[in-house]
């Protein structure tokens, strides 16, 4: 697996700048909005799924304030009826352990299976941010560069109204 010190080469090589904050590990959005507090950016929530026969996996990428209907997602989606993925699929296709969700995780899924589906509320924001595969420490992004990365990693992506 390829972890922080490959996702700094591959954001180098791109020539994708990045803010970079330290902080304790952050297990809740409640626990993140404390050190986050300071970022000038869009705090993204980042959720893994698989659909129900397994076969299929998404990661959906909301604003960090929104609460999440599965029932809702999974109609939006249209991907049939979705589940959290378990933590060894989670480091299976993204190579992160449990609340470092991130999409930085990509590079870590060569064969391209994830698809993201982002928020477009977060099309609000110039600048993201995101844990870069760790849960001490995130990544702040312009959105432009956000886009650039999913470009290199290939994986299919979608911006769509998750909420009205």
């Amino acid at each position: 697996m390829r972890g922080q010190k490959e996702l700094y080469e591959t954001l180098t090589a791109l020539e994708i700048q990045y803010e970079y904050h330290e902080h304790p590990p952050l297990a809740t959005i409640e626990e993140a909005i404390v050190h986050w507090k300071d970022y000038n950016s869009g705090r993204c929530k980042n959720i893994f799924f698989r659909n129900h026969k397994g076969n299929r996996h998404y990661l959906v990428i909301l604003e960090h304030l929104r609460q999440l209907d599965i029932h809702d997602l999974e109609k939006r989606l249209r991907q049939g009826k979705l589940t959290f993925a378990s933590d060894q699929r989670l480091k299976k296709y993204l190579g992160v352990e449990p609340g470092s969700v991130s999409p930085f995780g990509l590079i870590n899924d060569t064969e391209k299976h994830v698809h993201l589906f982002i928020d477009e509320k977060l099309n609000e924001y110039e600048r993201l941010a995101f844990h870069p595969n760790v849960n001490t420490a995130s990544l702040v992004i312009t959105k432009k560069d956000f886009l650039r990365f999913l470009g290199h990693t290939g994986n299919p992506h979608e911006f769509i109204r998750l909420y009205d």
